[in-house]
Formats: C-alpha cells, sequence, structure tokens
C-alpha cells in the first residue's frame, strides 16, 4: 500500500505495510479499548463512612419505653444527623484488563479506518524554527487542516509550544499516542518519520 505525501512540492508516494493500515474495522474492539482506557482515568477514591465506622453511640439514648419517642438503639443509626451512611461507598478500581495484542490491534483498525476516510494526512516532515503560534497556523493553513491531531516520532520542544495555544491541535508523540485522541479530532497528521515507527510499533 503507498500514501500520499503532502509536502511543498510535487507529492510522492510512502510504501506502508497493509498489515497496520489496511486492517479491517472492528467496531466492538474499538470500544472496548476506548472504554478501557477511559475507565482507567477514572479515580474511584470516593469513600463514606457506615453505621460501624462513625465513631460514638455507644449507648442506648433514652429507654426503649415510657418516653412518647421512637425506639432508638445508636444515635448513629443512618436516619440521625451524623449517624452512618447506609450503603457507604468504598473505594474501587474501574480498570479493564486489555491485553497488548488487543491494544494494538484496536490501534490497527483505527488508523486504516481513518486513512479509508480521508482523515490521515502524511507529511514528510513538520518543523517550526521558533515556538510561535502563528507559524504552526499557517502550516496548518497551507495544509488546510483545522481540529487536528498532530503525530510526531519524537518530542518536540517548539512544536508543542507553538500548539499549546490552540485548543483545536494536540501535539503527541508516538509514546503518548491513544485510541481516545485518535477517535477525539477530524483529522490525523502524521509524519513520515512517525509512519515508519509506527510500523515497527505495531507489527
Amino acid at each position: 500500500m503507498k500514501l500520499t505525501v503532502q509536502g511543498k512540492g510535487a507529492a510522492t508516494k510512502l510504501e506502508v505495510s497493509d498489515l497496520i493500515f489496511g486492517a479491517g474495522y472492528n467496531e466492538t474492539m474499538i470500544h472496548q479499548v476506548v472504554t478501557a482506557y477511559m475507565v482507567k482515568g477514572r479515580a474511584g477514591t470516593k469513600a463514606q463512612k457506615n453505621r460501624a465506622a462513625v465513631s460514638g453511640g455507644g449507648a442506648k439514648p433514652w429507654r426503649q419505653k415510657g418516653t412518647g419517642r421512637a425506639r432508638a438503639g445508636t444515635s448513629r443509626s443512618p436516619i440521625w444527623v451524623g449517624g452512618g451512611r447506609a450503603f457507604a461507598a468504598k473505594p474501587r478500581d474501574f480498570a479493564q484488563k486489555v491485553n497488548r495484542k488487543m491494544y494494538r490491534a484496536a490501534l490497527r483498525s483505527m488508523l486504516s479506518e481513518l486513512l479509508r476516510q480521508d482523515r490521515l494526512v502524511v507529511v514528510d516532515k513538520l518543523k517550526i524554527k521558533e515556538p510561535r503560534t502563528r507559524d504552526l497556523v499557517a502550516k496548518l493553513a497551507d495544509l488546510k487542516l483545522d481540529n487536528v491531531l498532530i503525530l510526531v516520532k519524537e518530542y518536540d520542544l517548539n512544536l508543542c509550544l507553538a500548539a499549546r495555544n490552540l485548543h483545536w491541535v494536540d501535539v503527541l508523540d508516538l509514546r503518548e499516542m491513544n485510541p481516545v485522541s485518535l477517535m477525539r479530532y477530524s483529522k490525523v497528521l502524521v509524519t513520515s518519520g512517525a509512519i515508519k515507527a509506527l510500523e515497527e510499533k505495531l507489527a
């Protein structure tokens, strides 16, 4: 399979693996991987005290009969102010297990679908001399891109600084690439070096 590489001159072709960019679309697997990635970010640290964990309430508030009031065995009952919580929340882990083989297969499926939908744009390189937002905006305007995820092979400080003020642009290196980011943006801009590294990473 060959991908068109955008550039200043005539467009060139880049030979890529059909295994990575020609995979079928597996919606069920992608949904499972995206869900697992998102719930892993949940803290799950909420906690409440039940009636056994609340201090106090050792003595019976008043005698059983003769006061005209309802029977009460402890002031730490859930219906009392200051009492324990019925069905108290406990810390929990929301993580779902996704093995490495499934995770890589989902990324291959997503990249292939992006290519089929013409949402994957490949450039030879994307460099800016100084960390200026206007320089990056000009480059993206030349490529007619907005709401775009930029994937680079290695971290580029100037590029990241130029993009941080643009809410519709995100820059990730391959170590930070994740299924949620691939799904979130309208277009994905990838450099040629990142494409080759992707083939090695997802093979």
